[in-house]
């Protein structure tokens, strides 16, 4: 009797059980829903079965050992697409010595991992065995016996365990087995040249994907030779290895291949022409290596391949001779990542193929769009990329979306305007970024990511795109555009929303009232003209992780966010008008923020020690406000600041936002996206900041950028500022810092931008490491007390500056001395001068006749002079007549 309940979504499978008669052999329950009950006990009295399946089925807890009472049992199936059945023990399976198939797919046997194969030897008549995703950690390397030699498929996949090389057993099936699926298995990390292959001649899938496995393709292809005309192989999966050398071509020799997978290994060389001869060929996916050159257009006659994908360094034309005999082709991808190869296809060209994923990237397909998409009906998934077209959408295009759940056209030159509504097919990911396409938005129904950013877009809103798109919108992005109006309310229905980025927009009015979205994680109202305060609503979303407003006319306090949960990681609110003092609970309340950006603010007080407690914080702006009293000397135990992280990519958390950020670092604005997760950055520039630098912040050794100027600190640069060994930019301009430049700086070999202008720093310029670098004397600027390179003060004669001020010192005792000298001179010339004047004078004015002699004698030199000059003056006169006549 033969009992088969597929898909029927069962409930209750005791009192069904009861009824059946105790001759049923063929029991099929798969794909059914039990409600996470667990698998029957009573299954076991079921003596007479031979085919049991329970797969797929939402059974749970402990597998039952009464199932190995079904001694007659050939087939069990017990895969598990939950992962939550367990089995404590193999014991019961033993006893099962009719088993033919054998399937615990993602079962727990964790519990018996230790025993497992020597229960599966004990199976003779064993064909299949799948064992992937059991967590299974151990395997022997050998066996006493082996009592399994009718095995044909072992499926052991996705396990731990951690062996660096084959089991000495598998070279004892090996004359039956067909099917070897070891993938991410963890029996890897051994040379593929190192396995004699030519005991496995009747393999006709090989799978080693994720092992880690080394050696050179080329010989392992070689390797084959060995079985002769019986080579069967027909899958070979190596996908994520360390294999190098080149794709031979002998490879054309592997007539029976139908599957080829070598992606994401360092294979050297280009594709060989022989490639063609693998007329049984449906997949071909090659693709993260460094494989180059052209691709031979011997492709075109693989009639039978479904799967075509090729990623490397790829030059030269793609021709329709590439496709000539491709009927059957339904899934096309070609990445060129230095961008040389060219498709020379003319637009009148017809397709032999109907295509249903097309994913180019980084190819040279336009500048015109490509007509032949108007042939492909059975269109699903549509990815071009980077591709070079500049041409106006048609608008036959636009009447295909409602079947695409996938269209990407990211940064092309495409234009035009959008219709006034666009469907997709449910839950579609649509991504038109980075292009031209202008006008008022599109309402898209039934999409689940919507992608428009930096575009040309104007116009608001529509305001019912809350209700049309009310169920499926999980990401919108409409930044970088020219959108104006207001936000409208509608948006805030989205109830399946978890990210929105309006930014770089012309948004004007407040900040609509928000209803809590469960799912909520990004909000990034960021480069807008948005006005008000914040509205307290705002925090009620309970998954909130990134919170940007910055670059808006807000204002207000920030007591709104004071209801904001832990969950919040990024908080954006700066070049705004908010006013008040830095809250206290922010570093109370928001333990997971790891970016605090409140710079160009009015913010006044001191800095709250609390922010001390932020240990995830690695970016702390605060520039540009009216902040008071002395840095925190708490700031030095921020703990992301002082540990080295692992580098984590922000697209990783959020696939569908391009997360990124601006700040001052190496003097000049910079935007961070990708490796924002690595910028670390303490600004609190241009604020009234007064006392030392703490010495503390020395010890924040992954420090990237510190900008401390334009304020009013004291005291000396910290001795052992040199522990920042990772910090790039370093910025102590504008304040009243002293003493000399520490020694220990010129440890900072990462430094690269340094401004110590505009201080009363003295001494002499550090000229090792770094500084060396430094040749702008704008750097120390200011300091007029500091000598050596680059300043002109004393640069060439810096070596002997002591010596100078030497012999400036003897100088200046000379110029003194000089100075007594004349002193004593004219100290003894006025008495002279008075006694003499009395002497002359004094005689004439108390001697009358001393008077008149003098006087007389006076006159009569006044007239010789007189008639002297008038005499001389006649003579030239007549002189000068006498010349006039002559001539």
């Amino acid at each position: 009797m033969i009992l088969q309940l597929l898909n029927w979504q069962v409930w209750v499978v005791r009192s069904t059980l009861h009824c059946l008669l105790k001759y049923l052999s063929y029991l099929d329950l798969s794909l059914n829903h039990f409600n996470y009950t667990p698998i029957p006990k009573l299954i076991g009295s079921l003596t007479e079965l031979t085919y049991l399946n329970l797969s797929s089925s939402y059974f749970v807890g402990l597998v039952p050992h009464q199932l190995g009472n079904l001694s007659n049992l050939q087939y069990l199936d017990l895969y598990s697409s939950t992962s939550e059945i367990w089995v404590s023990n193999l014991n019961w399976v033993a006893r099962l010595s009719s088993l033919k198939y054998l399937n615990l797919g993602y079962a727990n046997l964790s519990l018996a991992s230790t025993s497992w194969l020597s229960v599966i030897n004990m199976l003779p008549h064993l064909e299949e065995l799948h064992l992937p995703g059991c967590e299974l950690d151990q395997v022997p390397y050998s066996l006493p016996f082996v009592n399994f030699s009718s095995i044909q498929v072992l499926d052991i996949q996705e396990n731990l365990f951690k062996y660096s090389s084959l089991p000495q057993w598998f070279f004892n099936i090996s004359s039956s087995l067909v099917v070897l699926n070891l993938r991410h298995s963890g029996i890897g990390g051994y040379s593929l040249n190192d396995v004699d292959w030519g005991y496995f001649c009747h393999l006709q899938t090989l799978d080693l994907s994720y092992t880690e496995i080394t050696g050179e393709f080329d010989k392992f292809v070689s390797s084959l030779s060995k079985c002769g005309s019986n080579v069967s192989l027909e899958v070979l999966h190596l996908w994520y290895n360390h294999l190098g050398g080149q794709i031979p071509e002998s490879l054309g020799h592997l007539k029976n291949l139908k599957s080829l997978d070598l992606a994401d290994n360092p294979i050297t060389g280009s594709i060989p022409v022989s490639i063609g001869n693998l007329s049984c060929l449906k997949k071909l996916q090659i693709g993260s290596n460094k494989l180059g050159g052209t691709i031979p257009e011997s492709l075109g006659q693989l009639k039978e391949l479904i799967h075509l994908s090729l990623e490397g360094n790829w030059n030269g034309v793609i021709s329709e001779t590439h496709f000539l005999h491709l009927q059957n082709l339904k899934i096309l991808g070609l990445f060129s990542w230095n961008k040389s190869l060219e498709f020379d296809i003319g637009q009148d060209w017809i397709p032999p193929f109907s295509l249903e994923v097309i994913d180019i990237r980084y190819c040279q397909i336009g500048p015109n769009f490509p007509q032949w998409l108007k042939t492909q009906t059975e269109l699903q998934c549509l990815l071009v990329q980077e591709v070079a077209i500049s041409d106006t959408m048609p608008d036959w295009f636009w009447e295909r979306t409602p079947q695409l759940q996938f269209l990407v056209l990211y940064s092309n030159g495409l234009r035009g305007r959008l219709p006034e509504s666009l469907e997709f097919a449910p839950s579609a990911f649509v991504d038109l970024s980075s292009n031209l396409f202008e006008g008022s938005l599109p309402l898209c129904s039934r999409v689940r990511v919507l992608l428009l950013r930096n575009n040309s877009f104007s116009g608001p809103i529509p305001k019912n795109i809350g209700v049309k798109m009310l169920l499926t919108l999980k990401y919108l992005d409409l930044s970088k555009n020219f959108l104006n109006g207001t936000i409208p309310s509608s948006m805030t229905k989205l109830k399946n929303l978890r990210g929105m980025s309006l930014s770089n927009n012309l948004f004007s009015g407040n900040i609509p009232m928000w209803k809590p979205l469960a799912n909520l994680r990004i909000l990034d109202f960021s480069k807008n003209n948005l006005s008000g305060g914040i509205p307290r609503s705002i925090c009620s979303h309970p998954s909130l992780e990134i919170l940007k407003l910055s670059g808006n006319n807000l204002s207000g306090t920030l007591s709104s966010l004071q209801n904001c949960k832990g969950r919040l990681t990024e908080l954006g609110l700066a070049d705004n008008l908010f006013h008040g003092g830095i809250p206290k609970w922010i570093g109370e309340r928001l333990s997971n923020l790891s970016i605090l950006s409140l710079g160009g603010n009015m913010f006044s007080g001191n800095i709250p020690e609390n922010l001390c407690h932020l240990s995830n914080l690695h970016i702390l702006e605060l520039r540009h406000n009216n902040l008071s009293g002395q840095i925190p000397t708490c700031l030095g135990n921020l703990s992301r600041l002082s540990h080295m992280v692992p580098y984590s990519p922000t697209y990783l958390g959020h696939p569908n936002y391009w997360n990124e950020m601006e700040f001052i670092v190496k003097g000049e604005i910079l935007e961070f996206t990708l490796t924002l997760g690595l910028v670390n950055i303490i600004d609190l520039s241009k604020n009234n900041l007064h006392g030392e630098i703490p010495k503390e912040v020395t010890n924040l050794s992954t420090l990237g950028t510190l900008n401390l100027s334009w304020n009013n600190l004291t005291g000396n640069i910290p001795e052992k500022i040199g522990n920042l060994r990772s910090l790039e930019t370093l910025d102590l301009s504008g304040n009243h810092l002293s003493g000399t430049i520490p020694s220990s700086m010129s440890d900072i070999t990462a430094l690269s931008h340094l401004n110590l202008s505009y201080n009363n720093l003295s001494g002499p310029i550090p000229s090792t490491n770094q500084f060396q670098t430094f040749n702008d004397p704008s750097v120390y600027k200011g300091n007029p007390k500091l000598y050596g390179c680059p300043l002109p003060t004393n640069c060439s004669t810096f070596k002997s500056h002591q010596h100078e001020s030497q012999g400036s010192e003897v100088k200046d005792e000379d110029v003194g001395d000089d100075k007594m000298l004349w002193f004593y001179f004219y100290l003894g010339m006025a008495p002279g001068f008075v006694v003499g004047f009395w002497i002359v004078c004094g005689s004439l004015i108390f001697n009358k006749s001393w008077r008149r002699t003098y006087f007389g004698f006076v006159d009569e030199m006044k007239n010789r002079i007189c008639v002297t000059w008038a005499m001389t003056w006649a003579h030239l006169l007549k002189k000068l007549k006498a010349t006039r006549m002559e001539t």
